[in-house]
Order: C-alpha cells, then structure tokens, then sequence
C-alpha cells in the first residue's frame, strides 16, 4: 500500500490514519455517481446530501481522498480564476455576469470558512488577505493591469487597493519591494486537514465513498470500474487534472506540474524580524508565478516557478521531485526573506493541476445524457471546486439560482492539440516563463520577446 503521507506536508499533518476505505465491492446503482474524491467531488457529494438526503449519492476514487491536488497544493484558499483575472471573461461574457463571477468567488472564499466551521474541521482557515507584490520594475504594470480589471467590473478599494513600497513592508520585510496589491478576499488553509475533514463530513450526511476503486470510463450513465459497472441517473466527472487517464478523454484537460517546499516552524527571532503578522499570502508579479503563505504552526509553505508538462499527458509518481525546482523555490525564499535562508526544508512534492486548451474553468449538466463535469481551475480551485459544488448542485436538482447562471456553466473547452504538438508547446511556454522572468530580474527591463511568447503560450 503506498504511504500517503509521504506525498505532502499537508496530507503527512492530518491527524487521523490515511488508510484506504473500502473499495467498490461490485456493480453499484445509485442516483448520482461521483468520480473523485478531492475537492470539487467531495463538496458536490457535501452539498448534495445536504440539500437532499435522500438522494443516493457515491464517489469513486481510485486512490484516497485528498489524494490529487486537494491535498497538494500551497494551501491558497483564492477568489482568482485565470479567466476573470486577465480580463478575457469581461470580454466574452460583459460586465455584469463577469462581475456576478467576481462576487461569487469572493463570497465563495468565506463559505469554505462557513463551511468547515459548521462540521468542526480544523482546517486552520484564516482570512488573512492576498499581497501581490513588485519585486522588479517590469512587474508592475502586469499587477496594476490586474487591479485595472478589478476596477472595471466595480471592485474598489474596499477589494483591490494600491500600496507603496514602504507601506508592503510594514506588512512583510521582503528584501526588495516596489510595491503591490492588497486584497482582504484571500485565505489561508490546511487542504489536507480540510479534504480529510469533508471526506468525513460527506459519509456522516450518508454518501458512500469508494477507495482504490479506479474509474476506467464514463459513458451514458454509467461509470466503468475493474469491479463492475455502476449505473447512475447522474454521473459527475470530478477528475480535474485526472481527466486525461478516463478513457477517452486523453485531451480534454492538460495535467502540469506545479512543485511545493514546507520549512520547519521558523523561530520567533524571524518572524520579528520578518513581520508577516497577518499570514497574508502572497506572490510578486513574474510569470512563472510563485505562491506564498505562513501556516498556523510557523512554516513557510512556498510553490510554483516551474510548470512542466509531461508527454502524453503523463502522470507518475517519479514525477513529483523536481530537485531542480525544489532548489530553486528554496533560493527565491533566501532571496525574498534573508532570514529565511538556514531554514531546514522539511517537505517537498509535487502534483497536477488542471489546464483546459482555453484556460477557461467549465461547470455543467448535460442532463439527456446524465452527465455533469467540473474543473479546468488552472490552479486556483481550493475555493473555485466549492463554488462548483453548488453549481452542480443546483444543476441536479434543478433548482435555477445565481450561480446556475454564472458565465462558466455550459462551458466547455475545445480539446488540446495531439501529440506531440502538446507536449512541444507545453515544455516551451515552461521554459519561456522561466526565462523572460530571468532577463527581467537581471535587467529590469520588460523582457518583450520571450515574454510575448510566454503569455501566448502560456494563456
């Protein structure tokens, strides 16, 4: 049996034993089946039971709950979408559903916190808010664009506010600032503590949750399991940067990479010295983005900076550990935070996220063919599978509502190029990212071809 906890620091803290439930016993019928069991599964299973207890509802997972990025990731708990943030929403949809968008995921934020609050997860959820920060002149106008989206959808200071250089570091003492955004719509939380915690949550409502139960395929339906079919008036496809191995849906959504470190809990001394009292998260407006937070126990949590893609939209435990990356997280850290560089590192890993071929998050019902999806978060779904949860909701139990008309239900991406056109441009917008950002630091000029190309490539 593999050792769960070895695949994060957030799943090695839970505090119950990671051992497997039991799998699927043989063909199932039931009225909605679920297929995973990290978040957008989980809370759609949550918000299911809730609203009707007699609807019988299962999840399948084929390896244990929280397994896949629910219990991978930096532990940001965000209203950002890729969409909404650069503008391309307000775009395609106008300014109100962007704005109805905009609301929902803010809102989306404190419901996690509702949420975990009313089943007793300690899921360490603290709304600490979002720092953005420019560390080198050419990030600026990529952040104040951000902020100038905001404004046009009508979110004001009371969301997005502009600070000074000095102003970010009497909140953190980085080592170079410029200046930022801030933002009070940000949370931090424990994703292993709050996955673990919902698992449970969803079996006390009444759902079954299948473990070491692999689904094969989705077909009209019906899902298809090395145990036997389970028939389902609904099934919902909760799979996320999994999609790729369901068969048939090799090119539905890119799996890539993104890589994690935890230090230990860092002295007093530091964070006098660091400041970082109200545990904001934060990030600085490169391309290959980082993300930042301080946890409750006093460890820095640090991802991102690389992004590959793996051919074939490979997934493998072998590609967790990206030693190069790791270092590289662990030099931004000592860069950003001097204080920080004797640090001891006391987890690394690696996991998937979810990129769709137009980076546009999808949430629907197809309700002839008894089929509902969600996800295509492109990293930002620890708030947004919430919110997708009771899209979904709605959508079954045919119970229109604000969020069933959010401009994302219906969506659905067009299908990535095939290989090895997938994996060529994949490893290149990685590789340009990393390297417009690089001529930008050393020398502090916008770095137009190569992050021209990055930003086509890279959505």
């Amino acid at each position: 049996m593999k050792e769960y906890r070895s695949y994060s620091f957030w799943l090695d803290d839970v505090p119950e034993p990671l051992e497997p439930r039991a799998p699927l016993p043989g063909p199932l019928d039931v009225d909605v089946a679920i297929v995973g069991a990290g978040f957008t599964g989980l809370w759609t299973a949550y918000y299911l039971a809730k609203a009707d207890p007699h609807v019988r509802v299962a999840v399948i997972e084929k390896e244990v709950a929280g397994f896949g990025a629910s219990g991978r990731n930096g532990g940001w708990c965000s209203p950002f979408n890729a969409e909404l943030d650069s503008g391309a929403l307000l775009k395609r949809a106008g300014r109100e559903p962007a704005r109805a968008a905009a609301l929902a995921l803010i809102d989306t934020v404190d419901e996690v916190g509702r949420a975990a609050a009313a089943e007793g997860i300690d899921a360490a959820y603290h709304k600490g808010g979002y720092l953005g920060v420019v560390t080198t002149p050419p990030q600026e106008p990529r952040l104040r664009a951000t902020m100038a989206q905001m404004r046009a959808l009508g979110l004001g200071e009371e969301h997005y506010a502009w600070l000074g250089g000095e102003e970010v570091r009497a909140r953190i003492r980085l080592s170079r600032c410029l200046g930022g955004i801030s933002s009070p719509d940000c949370a931090s939380v424990h994703p292993g503590r709050l996955a673990r915690g919902l698992a449970a949550a969803v079996e006390r409502a009444g759902v079954t949750i299948y473990e070491q139960t692999p689904a094969l395929a989705i077909r009209r339906h019906a899902v298809e399991t090395p145990a036997g079919v389970v028939k389902a008036g609904v099934v919902v496809r909760a799979t996320e940067g999994y999609t790729a191995s369901l068969r048939g849906a090799a090119r539905e959504i890119a799996p890539i990479y993104t890589f994690v470190i935890a230090t230990e809990p860092l002295a007093a001394s530091f964070w006098e010295e660091a400041g970082w009292g109200g545990r904001e998260t934060f990030l600085d407006g490169r391309r290959a983005i980082f993300y930042a937070l301080r946890t409750r126990d006093d460890r820095i949590v640090i991802g991102g900076l690389r992004y590959p893609y793996h051919f074939r939209s490979g997934i493998a435990d072998r590609f967790d550990r990206d030693e190069r990356c790791f270092a590289g997280l662990r030099a931004l850290l000592a860069d950003l935070l001097p204080g920080a560089a004797g640090a001891a590192v006391t987890h690394r890993w690696g996991g998937v996220v979810g990129v769709p071929r137009d980076f546009v998050t999808g949430i629907g019902f197809d309700r002839a063919g008894g089929f509902a999806w969600a996800g295509g978060y492109v990293g930002d779904g620890v708030a947004t599978s919430n919110l997708a949860g009771r899209t979904l909701r709605d959508l079954i139990l045919e119970r229109p509502s604000e969020l069933t008309r959010l401009p994302w239900v219906g969506h659905r991406s067009r299908a990535w190029e095939p290989e090895p056109l997938r994996w060529i441009a994949g490893r290149a917008a990685d590789g340009l990212m990393s390297l417009a950002d690089r001529r930008e630091a050393r020398t502090g000029r916008p770095a137009r071809l190569s992050g021209t190309l990055a930003d086509l490539l890279g959505g």
